[in-house]
């Protein structure tokens, strides 16, 4: 999987746009932990969301995985770089923001944690991130505007301990 990193790196970087500075090229670094998000062939039995699969891969670690659900399940053809479109997030590479602590006042959809995420290539889609989707099979907010929505509560919880105490500063999504 490194050598794979490593090739979609190298790809990637001559293409990125030039305004990204030189620590945020530093999170493709092929050694480095990496999240990867992809989709499956499951969905959620009730709402019909896809799941998609968010991975953290550690250089000779055993993989972690979680479930996951990207956008709403009718949007997910739907122009993935086009703000407002409630289509899963463009495959790319982000950088992590730090996990943040939610309150009372932050939207209840968003649950108790936010990890922001950051596109490194242009796209018109923002206010990104990674949180629990407390809707997920439950009602007609199931699903995300976008973001990687965590199906688990005790997933985001474990997600966000395993991104501080490891220093995850990127995510990759694949189609």
């Amino acid at each position: 999987m490194d050598s794979a990193r490593a090739v979609v790196a190298a790809l990637l970087i001559p293409t990125l746009h030039t305004a990204v500075c030189a620590n945020e090229l530093a999170v493709l670094q092929p050694a480095e932990s990496l999240l990867v998000l992809e989709r499956t062939s499951k969905s959620l039995s009730y709402t019909g969301d896809p799941i998609w699969t968010l991975r953290l891969e550690r250089p000779g670690k055993q993989v972690i995985q979680f479930e996951a659900v990207s956008g709403r399940a009718h949007r997910q053809n739907a122009d993935r770089d086009r703000t407002g479109s409630r289509a899963p997030l463009p495959s790319g590479y982000y950088s992590l923001g730090p996990v943040e602590p939610l309150g009372p006042a932050d939207p209840a959809e968003l649950g108790p944690i936010w990890i922001g995420i950051e596109p490194l290539f242009p796209t018109g889609r923002g206010h990104l991130g990674i949180h629990l989707d407390p809707s997920a099979n439950r009602n007609a907010n199931s699903g995300t505007l976008g973001c990687v929505g965590l199906i688990h509560h005790r997933d985001m919880v474990q997600l966000a301990s395993l991104v501080q105490r490891h220093n995850i500063r990127a995510l990759l999504v694949k189609d």
